[in-house]
């Protein structure tokens, strides 16, 4: 190897220049805190995620054959979105007012993510089933995210 390109690299005789050393902790330090600085930034945004929930409560059924037809095939239209049962058809104890006969909660990512499941294709293909069989109401609400 000749002086020059052993001096390119930093090397002369077996030893590191100081500025070949140098320029190795400067870019060192740079990955390190890069690393650092993307890993909180991807961090805080999972952390900062709120999920989102829907809520339906069933005041009456008016045609239970159909509302089991709905309830065999709701699975389906989930199946694709990362979700969570919550709450399903449990009896909730009035404290104020009445109670709705039957509650179902499912958490999603988000409230954006929940709205796509309920705009999707498939879920409306099968809307009709439950709005024509039940009195009732369906909403999303945003969760508090995780701190």
């Amino acid at each position: 190897m000749k002086l020059a390109d052993a001096r390119f690299v930093g090397i002369y005789k077996g030893e590191w220049n100081m500025r070949a050393k140098y320029t190795m902790a400067v870019a060192v330090m740079a990955g390190i805190v890069i690393g650092i600085v993307g890993a909180s930034v991807m961090y805080a945004r999972q952390a900062k995620t709120a999920p989102g929930y829907v809520i339906s409560e069933v005041d009456a059924i008016t045609d239970l054959p159909t509302v089991q037809k709905y309830g065999a095939k709701v699975g389906e239209t989930l199946a694709p979105f990362n979700h969570r049962f919550v709450v399903s058809g449990a009896s909730a104890q009035p404290l104020d007012g009445e109670a709705p006969k039957g509650i179902v909660v499912i958490q999603f990512d988000s409230a954006a993510k929940a709205r796509e499941w309920y705009d999707s294709a498939a879920y409306q293909a099968i809307k009709g089933l439950r709005t024509s069989s039940t009195h009732g109401r369906m909403f999303i609400v945003e969760g508090l995210a995780a701190q």
